[in-house]
């Protein structure tokens, strides 16, 4: 089964929407709660990110017999050094965004966290790709 999300960066209002329809139509095929909370954060942490840092975005998700794989691609500043984007408590969120409750630099660690694998790529001034999967 596929399913594509677009994401605007920036709409607050809209965020986590795409996270959450994929967990509805997930619980459908009684995966363990467990598991259906690690895809929650994982999915809901990069659709937060591309609405916090880009201009838009894109969410994939393909779900299999005994796995999620999920790729989200946005056109934003990308990510000049990953390696330090994925130290818990390290974020280049505005004052705006943190001021919300957001960008408190766990997003990136809490997808590894959570997902079984997790790709990270990133072209600094063109956007970034987030590939990622989860074993039911």
């Amino acid at each position: 089964m596929r399913m594509s999300y677009n994401i605007e960066g920036g709409d607050f209002s809209a965020a986590g929407r795409a996270s959450s329809e994929v967990k509805r139509t997930l619980k459908q095929f009684n995966i363990s709660p467990l598991v259906l909370r690690r895809i929650a954060v994982a999915l809901y942490e990069a659709e937060m990110n591309v609405v916090a840092h880009a201009r838009n975005g894109a969410m994939q998700v393909d779900i299999q017999p005994h796995y999620i794989s999920v790729v989200i691609e946005d056109e934003g500043p990308g990510i000049e050094d990953i390696a330090r984007a994925m130290e818990e408590g390290f974020s280049t969120a505005t004052d705006e965004v943190r001021q919300m409750g957001f960008g408190a630099g766990m997003g990136l660690p809490n997808i590894k966290k959570n997902s079984d694998r997790m790709m990270l790529t990133s072209t600094p001034g063109v956007g970034t790709r987030l590939e990622l999967t989860v074993n039911f």
